[in-house]
């Protein structure tokens, strides 16, 4: 019997070791893409009439999509969607699943890193010692973190382990999002009023039409020169040109971006050389515990459709019917 085959198209680890193992052990084969455009995945795909995708970063389009009519399933290895046309999988019956309870205290913390980062100037700092300069009077004014406000776009898991670690540092915290919560020692309030209020804004609603650019010229006006943007949800959350413009006018202190809308990013270019701001390589959900949960889970649900079975956390259940 020939093995069921489960097409790759682009991976953040060292090896591979995991996935083939888990799916030898179900009577399948990875075909691992050596490049994550859709040309390439939909050649690999009709080629190999692969049974399954799993995907990280690489764009599972309509094309790839109809290059596979043997899929039974496309499995995020993440938590957005953005890069999977879920519309068209569901037209032709294919399963579609993401691991949203990962990387929920990695992501957390990473947030809270940048804000703590921005607040007590690190990046700052570092940069003058690395050039030379030991001088505490030279740097800029500081501020006690505690008493200060954070303001929590999108409430939803990472977003509320946020809020807890935030508190515990004395922080106040605000929220707001599509759908009002109301937990103990987080007030909900609306966009504009987050913004106005908030000392640090920090972003955790996920990628779609509705939110490209979900801060723009007229959100960053309202925040306050003295506030900081952070984000490690995705870079399509923010007009970057206009975060440039908002620098470079003094009309905000500063930003910390783990996730652009480019990657990598021009990073000789605002708003990334710019020294108020901080810049990591779309690092915040990873840790060890972090992807060997992430490659279990997504594997395991390929190996569960491919048994016949209903993996865990179907974002189409309505393929189910």
């Amino acid at each position: 019997m020939t093995a069921a085959k489960v097409l790759l198209t682009d991976y953040a680890w060292p090896d591979l070791d995991l996935e083939r193992a888990l799916l030898a052990d179900a009577g399948a084969e990875l075909v691992v893409a050596p490049a994550g455009d859709a040309a390439t995945l939909a050649a690999l795909a009709a080629e190999h009439r692969v049974q399954a995708i799993m995907t990280t970063w690489a764009r599972v389009t309509a094309d790839v999509i109809a290059a596979s009519p043997h899929c039974r399933i496309v499995a995020r290895l993440g938590i957005g969607l953005d890069n999977i046309d879920v519309a068209f999988a569901t037209e032709r019956k294919i399963m579609v699943t993401n691991v949203p309870d990962y990387c929920l205290d990695e992501v957390a913390e990473h947030a809270l890193a940048l804000i703590l980062a921005l607040g007590r100037k690190i990046g700052w700092y570092h940069a003058a010692t690395k050039s030379g300069s030991y001088e505490l009077g030279s740097g800029p004014e500081l501020r006690r973190i505690a008493g200060q406000t954070l303001g929590i776009v999108g409430l939803g898991n990472i977003g509320r382990a946020l809020a807890s670690r935030a508190a515990a540092l004395g922080l106040r915290v605000l929220a707001s999002g599509r759908t009002p919560r109301e937990l103990p020692g987080i007030r909900w309030c609306t966009l504009d009023e987050l913004l106005a209020e908030s000392d640090y804004v920090s972003l955790h609603v996920p990628a779609t039409p509705e939110t490209r650019h979900l801060i723009g010229r007229a959100q960053l006006a309202r925040m306050k020169p003295t506030a900081y943007l952070v984000n490690t949800a995705r870079g399509a959350l923010v007009d970057e040109q206009a975060l440039s413009e908002a620098l470079a006018a003094g009309r905000l202190a500063g930003a910390g971006l783990d996730v652009q809308q480019q990657e990598p990013p021009p990073l000789d270019q605002a708003p990334w050389n710019d020294p108020r701001v901080i810049v990591t390589p779309h690092a915040a959900f990873v840790s060890r515990e972090s992807l060997i949960e992430l490659r279990n889970t997504c594997t395991r649900q390929v190996v569960e459709r491919l048994h016949g079975r209903v993996p865990k956390n179907v974002v189409n259940p309505q393929v189910l019917a």
